[in-house]
């Protein structure tokens, strides 16, 4: 039995592995290391604010994030702005209100309470789910097993395509391609967003294309999964409290049927 299970396993790694050589001209996506991964990893609060630095002075020209609320922005876990900045951060934007002018409606200064705007242009996907929706992606490939052992998932994805850009472009069709090395195909669309030194952070972190990528990836990860440490610290507390009770359960039947055991051994010597 253990050796079938073994070869079953053995077969599977193989297949596994097969694939992802076969499938090595989709995409390259790199493993990079973000702080929220693994079981007791947490996100970086200067990394959130950079990435949202990045996704307001570079990003949000064309894409939007129109299921994320401005207000948190505040929330622990996150970027931790203090309420203030929360608040001056959301006059940034203009959102359409239809119970103004007797119910014509016009544009009025965001508060915390509205979410960021959605995408500006038509060909431009919204930001909100883009790193839970790669996630489900599960690195290169779709192995799972790469998400298992390496943690591989959305930001790795979009902060590969964001340094993926090789500067070689191409016209097919009346359009301008730019060669990518993680896009599917090598060939996207949309033109290079990051050119390195593109903003100044306050706190003197790096500002090459690949530190703002991360950075950005790891903010959008964020607006993806904005309570994922509140579901790590359950699942933890969960396991921790499961554990307590398994070791209960065992002492408490060994407990119970140890006089039952002894009575046996001795009927049995008579």
């Amino acid at each position: 039995m253990f050796r079938q299970l073994t070869l079953t396993a053995a077969v599977a790694l193989g297949l596994a592995t097969g694939a992802a050589h076969a499938a090595g001209k989709e995409g390259e996506v790199y493993n990079y290391d973000f702080s929220f991964e693994g079981p007791f990893g947490s996100f970086d609060q200067m990394q959130l604010q950079r990435g949202l630095q990045v996704y307001t002075e570079v990003c949000s020209a064309c894409h939007g994030l129109q299921y994320v609320p401005l207000r948190t922005l505040g929330d622990p876990g996150g970027p931790g702005l203090p309420e203030d900045q929360v608040r001056a951060y959301a006059e940034f934007y203009e959102v359409f209100d239809p119970t103004l002018f007797d119910g014509e409606g016009d544009f009025r200064p965001a508060t915390p309470n509205d979410h960021f705007p959605g995408s500006q242009l038509a060909g431009a996907p919204d930001l909100s789910l883009m790193a839970k929706g790669r996630a489900g992606f599960h690195g290169p490939y779709g192995l799972g097993l790469n998400q298992f052992f390496k943690g591989m998932g959305g930001a790795e994805y979009i902060a590969s395509l964001l340094a993926g850009y090789t500067g070689e472009e191409k016209e097919e069709a009346g359009a301008i391609l730019y060669e990518n090395k993680a896009f599917p195909g090598g060939w996207i669309s949309m033109a290079p967003p990051l050119w390195g030194d593109d903003v100044i952070y306050e706190d003197g972190a790096p500002t090459d294309v690949e530190s703002m990528s991360k950075d950005v990836a790891a903010f959008l990860m964020w607006t993806a999964e904005p309570k994922m440490m509140a579901r790590k610290q359950a699942g933890f507390t969960g396991v921790l409290m499961l554990t307590v009770l398994t070791v209960l359960l065992y002492l408490t039947n060994k407990r119970l049927w140890a006089p039952i055991k002894r009575k046996a051994k001795q009927e049995a010597a008579e």
